[in-house]
């Protein structure tokens, strides 16, 4: 049906005509923009020169060889964006910044805290000449608050906010979750944020604001139930491996060749797994019979399942769990993932073409809209690929562009 999120009617996302100035780099902010850029936005990236965007260095693995290589860690938040090289560092440098930002609606940076303010390209510097400017500063510990200077990385604010403190096994060592979700929780925190400010800004008064986002508090938002476990109980939660502290059965259990994951969320899937494991006096035992008395029973019960899983092996015990419509799944890996026709239908392994390296595979984007798509649009840039293009754009003659090259603000004009 037209119209459906499947078979979107439009070929623009709903951000066409918003531009982004991306003063970000590895990993927070480059995922903030790069969901803007999926939406529609113009996202213009800025980068130093000779280096740009630390993470082009973070390879292997790498897509193609040599200087053209795009390392797959910048290839999996850059796209959809252009890349200027501007060299901030100099006065000549911020001026062009500024005049952009003159005529952006976002400007997104993680830099240390303060050090926008001392290049004189904080949101009260920029905002006088462009009062729409929504400017959205990301950082470890936020803008203020006794740490507001100290540097922050993933591992530390996941040490520090929680999340590792109820990650791993029961007595084992403190686990960092695989990827690095601090950055990313923050980025997604971003987005959602710019994207309130971009609304307000619309059924306001057409001024912007400025937006101050924290990997820290992010990690604390993040621990929800985790949180108001502890808040209503006063006990500390600790590490329970994939088990969960308000649901059983609802963790990895063993079998015979790997392991099988239950979801068994709701009283309604008590009964399948009983008669899946063909054991009816589960049923009728007292212990069991609802989910809180599951979890205050919960040894018992996991004794019982425990066995009845390890002479099954994974795939059975997967067949015959989701045949009774009890939620199970082995534990997959990356290939089997991104294979899953599922992903393959809701178009959530993109191919790029890339000018350097040939064709590229980057994760979709998980937002479907009916009308306004969102879309791969642009490869994951090569370093200021489009730094006359851009500047071009904002009024730059090619005299200012051999005049800035001098000056050594930009790359030299590559010559046709």
């Amino acid at each position: 049906m037209v119209g459906e999120a499947r078979h979107p009617s439009g070929d623009t996302g709903p951000l066409d005509g918003v531009t982004v100035l991306d003063a970000s780099r590895v990993l927070v902010g480059p995922f903030c923009t790069m969901q803007l850029g999926d939406l529609g936005a113009d996202v213009i990236k800025i980068e130093r020169p000779g280096i740009g965007d630390q993470t082009r260095g973070w390879g292997p693995p790498s897509f193609g060889e040599g200087e053209d290589a795009q390392s797959a860690y910048y290839t999996s938040v850059n796209r959809n964006k252009r890349s200027v090289v501007l060299n901030l560092a100099s006065e000549e440098g911020r001026d062009v910044f500024r005049d952009l930002a003159r005529e952006a609606d976002v400007v997104v940076e993680n830099f240390r805290v303060g050090k926008t303010a001392d290049w004189g390209l904080d949101y009260p510097d920029l905002v006088e000449e462009n009062p729409e400017l929504i400017y959205c500063g990301i950082s470890g510990y936020g803008e203020w608050g006794p740490d507001r200077d100290e540097p922050a990385y993933d591992i530390v604010m996941q040490a520090r906010g929680g999340l590792m403190s109820i990650t791993g096994v029961d007595g084992g060592a403190p686990v960092r979750v695989g990827v690095a979700l601090a950055d990313i929780g923050a980025g997604m925190y971003a987005t959602q944020a710019i994207l309130a400010a971009l609304l307000e800004r619309e059924l306001g008064d057409g001024t912007g604001q400025k937006i101050d986002v924290s990997l820290l508090d992010g990690q604390a938002a993040w621990m929800s139930y985790m949180a108001t476990n502890y808040f209503a109980s006063g006990e500390v939660p600790g590490r329970m491996g994939s088990k969960h502290p308000n649901i059983a059965p609802y963790r990895a259990f063993e079998t015979a060749d790997d392991y099988v994951v239950v979801g068994c969320s709701a009283d309604s899937f008590w009964p399948g797994l009983c008669d899946a494991l063909d054991r009816p006096d589960l049923l009728e035992d007292e212990r069991f019979e609802t989910n809180e008395k599951r979890v205050k029973n919960r040894e018992a019960l996991d004794a019982d399942l425990e066995a009845e899983f390890a002479g099954m092996s994974t795939e059975e015990a997967v067949r015959t769990l989701t045949e009774h419509d009890v939620p199970a799944s082995h534990v997959r890996d990356m290939a089997e993932l991104f294979d899953d026709p599922q992903l393959e239908a809701r178009d959530m392994r993109q191919r790029i073409d890339h000018p350097g390296v040939g064709e590229v595979e980057v994760p979709g984007s998980p937002m479907k809209f009916s009308r306004t798509p969102t879309t791969v649009r642009r490869h994951p840039p090569m370093l200021g690929e489009h730094t006359e293009e851009v500047l071009h754009e904002y009024g730059y003659a090619d005299a200012d562009l051999a005049r800035l090259a001098e000056a050594d603000v930009i790359p030299a004009p590559v010559e046709e």
